[in-house]
């Protein structure tokens, strides 16, 4: 499956987990949504942390150029 899709659907998931938990009159249910909300940010750091380890990797074959020191 896509990665991007994958986060793209977290992402969304996660808005809407905050809408209705924003909604929410019952603590009960408040506790419920901020551990679905704790869950999709876990789920996306996974994401996240494995795009910083790879950036370092060049996938695009662009290893050839020289790169401009800064």
């Amino acid at each position: 499956m896509d990665p991007e899709k994958i986060i793209v659907g977290l992402s969304k998931e996660l808005t809407s987990t905050l809408k209705a938990m924003s909604k929410a009159k019952d603590v009960n249910e408040k506790e419920v949504h901020s551990r679905i909300v704790k869950n999709l940010c876990e789920s996306l750091g996974v994401f996240f942390d494995l795009a910083s380890e790879m950036m370092p990797f060049d996938f695009d074959g662009d290893s050839d150029k020289e790169e401009i020191p800064f």
